[in-house]
């Protein structure tokens, strides 16, 4: 088993979080000339390269497992000083959620811990935050891989159900006979990002190639449920978002059928006071907010 060194890895994980070895210098209060003896030996250590040295500088693929253990380490450290010492601290959990988990349920599951955990929320898709468990940049993450990161743990949580929506005076001016292929292929849609792929399967399932209608892109979950309820374009809303508005007539869905994206939890496999709490909030969340998998 490797003896790694705490200053070290602290050294390397400070580096990568502030993008210069200058930056993390200040925030250890050593000289950057001692930053970068002591990411040179833990690579010596190591016997790869664990810094690409561009500006910000970047963990290379080897690098990413010492960042994540520096981070473990630091959280396992600040845990057991809050309860040795009788510490006040508040403790930090850094999780990266989905924008419309964010915007639904998963704020008034973590409410609750305002008071007891700071909580430092990344919005990042749900296909690709496992990337920042993959790095340490987060703790813990809602997510729509099923396969556990390395040195994580996943469970399921639920599904979000979304469904295509408009406004009825959209419907009616671009579907007066009803959701056909040629409607669609011209009829404008609201995308979260480029990287949305949800209308696109819808499309594709209808055999419309999603190049071809007209794109709104509005990268904010409420925002995008907003520039649907105006008629910028159909969308896909999970139905926590769009209930209220379909039963007030502001909103009408297109068709019946559901896009299905099952959502689960990862988060380290260490465990710390702070982080079983998040998780027990998230569960109970998803519990009451999200649909069982068919």
């Amino acid at each position: 088993m490797a003896d790694w060194d705490l200053g070290q890895l602290r050294a390397l994980a400070a580096a990568a979080d502030l993008g210069t070895f200058d930056a993390a210098a200040r925030a250890l209060h050593v000289t950057p000339s001692a930053v970068s003896q002591r990411i040179k030996a833990l690579e010596q250590r190591a016997g790869a390269v664990l810094l690409r040295r561009d500006r910000p500088v970047r963990p290379t693929a080897a690098g990413e497992p010492l960042v994540r253990l520096a981070r473990q380490l630091d959280a396992l450290t600040a845990d057991a000083t809050r309860h040795l010492a009788g510490d006040a601290t508040v403790p930090h959990v850094t999780l990266a959620v989905n924008g419309d988990s964010l915007a639904t349920w998963a704020l008034p599951a973590l409410a609750p811990l305002a008071g007891d955990v700071a909580l430092r929320l990344v919005r990042e898709d749900q296909e690709r935050s496992a990337d920042l468990l993959r790095d340490g940049s987060v703790m813990g993450a809602v997510t729509s891989q099923a396969v556990a990161v390395q040195g994580c743990t996943v469970e399921p949580l639920g599904v979000m159900r979304y469904r295509p929506m408009a406004a009825p005076a959209f419907v009616d001016r671009w579907f007066p006979d009803g959701p056909r292929a040629a409607a669609l292929a011209v009829a404008p849609v609201v995308v979260f990002d480029a990287a949305d792929r949800l209308q696109d399967r819808w499309l594709r399932a209808r055999r419309v190639d999603p190049a071809r209608p007209p794109r709104h892109l509005v990268p904010a979950s409420a925002d995008f449920a907003a520039a649907v309820r105006l008629g910028f374009g159909w969308g896909m809303l999970p139905a926590q978002q769009s209930d209220a508005d379909e039963r007030a007539g502001r909103l009408v869905p297109l068709t019946d059928d559901a896009v299905d994206v099952p959502l689960h939890w990862q988060q380290w496999s260490l465990r710390t006071a702070a982080l079983d709490a998040v998780a027990d909030a998230l569960r109970a969340g998803a519990r009451a907010a999200l649909a069982t998998p068919v």
